[in-house]
């Protein structure tokens, strides 16, 4: 592959300076120059890709497109429990395209949860503005049970499929999402989010405390393992184990910022001051050696991951060697952060974000 040499998968052992979880520059400190952007170019999805996400039922022929649902006369604003504007607001169509819309989504929930859809009601089409992919979240509900879910139509973005694509292949969540043309859709992710998880956290006893914490280290090793930005506290959520209330687990739900931007930090969820909480939590709870151990299981469990998706992953990065997904200059500035952080020279040739993206995990996880 472009800029890498070697086989995805090499065995022996990279040698890795040592960074002190408490170390890195975080929370505490702040410059506004070194956040990532509100706003970022959407880059289309070309043919490699197309063709992976075809290979493996990704991209189908959908009922609905993202630019359909466009077409509505109005928008009411959604406010929250306490009576604040949320991002969020209602979109109203004519009565005749609600019907042919609410229909259509219908269909491409069926096709996302591969379930029947007899029964179920769309009961709202919400959209937001603020976010990078301008979603459009559906609601849909059983008629008998009342039972709500959801799910999100978006505009596509290369970054953020690679992202999905990544979370499936890497984590323990698998993560279900179709893409067709200009238009992904993904299910929606269940869990608190962080920053709502985290003005409940003072209540937690000591144990519970130490289990979030460790799920934060563990989380924050992860994102930086896979280049995954803007991981701030309402980007993630987090979910109690159904049987061990004392165990915890934090997931990504934005993936905007899959390897899009220049400055290593963007990288570590610990550095936003959003999750400043999380990081006062794991430093006054573990101490140093717990702490690289956690980090170190992490990246256990992430080679694990690796191997056993091995020839997907290959594919993957393969199709993700010409897809461009960032500015060449922040191309540039993240190899040579990574080169110093790692003590090596191995990110210099690489000249694309999924080449760094496949060298970062080589790094991390001695593979």
């Amino acid at each position: 592959m472009a800029g890498i040499s070697r086989p995805f998968f090499y065995f022996g052992y990279t040698g890795i300076i040592a960074m002190q979880f408490s170390k890195i520059i975080n929370a505490q400190v702040s410059s506004e120059a070194d956040r990532p952007l509100m706003q970022k170019e959407t880059y289309p999805v070309l043919q490699p890709l197309q063709q992976y996400l075809q290979q493996y039922k990704r991209d189908i022929e959908l009922p609905l497109t993202y630019d359909e649902l466009l077409h509505y006369r109005y928008t009411d604003s959604i406010r929250d429990e306490d009576g604040r504007h949320t991002h969020w607001e209602n979109v109203v169509y004519d009565k005749k395209l609600q019907e042919t819309l609410f229909a259509q989504c219908l269909s491409v929930y069926g096709l996302l949860t591969q379930t029947a859809t007899t029964g179920l009601t769309v009961t709202a089409i919400d959209f937001c503005e603020f976010a990078n992919s301008m979603p459009f979240r559906i609601t849909v509900a059983d008629n008998h049970t009342g039972q709500q879910d959801c799910f999100y139509i978006k505009a596509a973005d290369t970054s953020r499929v690679f992202g999905l694509e990544l979370e499936h292949l890497l984590s323990p969540n698998r993560t279900s999402f179709l893409y067709h043309n200009n238009t992904l859709i993904e299910a929606h992710i269940e869990g608190i989010p962080g920053d709502v998880f985290l003005q409940t956290a003072e209540a937690l006893n000591k144990t519970q405390k130490q289990a979030l914490a460790k799920a934060f280290v563990s989380f924050n090793e992860r994102c930086f393992a896979r280049l995954l930005g803007d991981m701030r506290s309402y980007n993630f959520v987090v979910t109690a184990h159904p049987h061990h209330k004392e165990q915890y687990h934090i997931r990504a739900i934005d993936f905007d910022q899959q390897c899009y931007e220049g400055n290593m930090n963007l990288y570590l969820p610990q550095f936003y001051k959003e999750n400043y909480g999380y990081v006062q939590m794991a430093l006054n709870l573990h101490g140093h050696d717990s702490i690289e151990q956690i980090r170190e299981n992490e990246r256990h469990q992430l080679a694990l991951q690796a191997k056993t998706n091995a020839t997907r992953l290959q594919q993957l990065f393969a199709a993700m060697a010409g897809e461009e997904i960032s500015e060449n200059y922040k191309v540039l500035r993240l190899s040579k952060e990574l080169n110093e952080y790692h003590g090596t020279t191995r990110f210099s040739p690489i000249t694309h974000m999924g080449g760094l993206v496949q060298q970062q995990l080589l790094q991390v996880c001695h593979l």
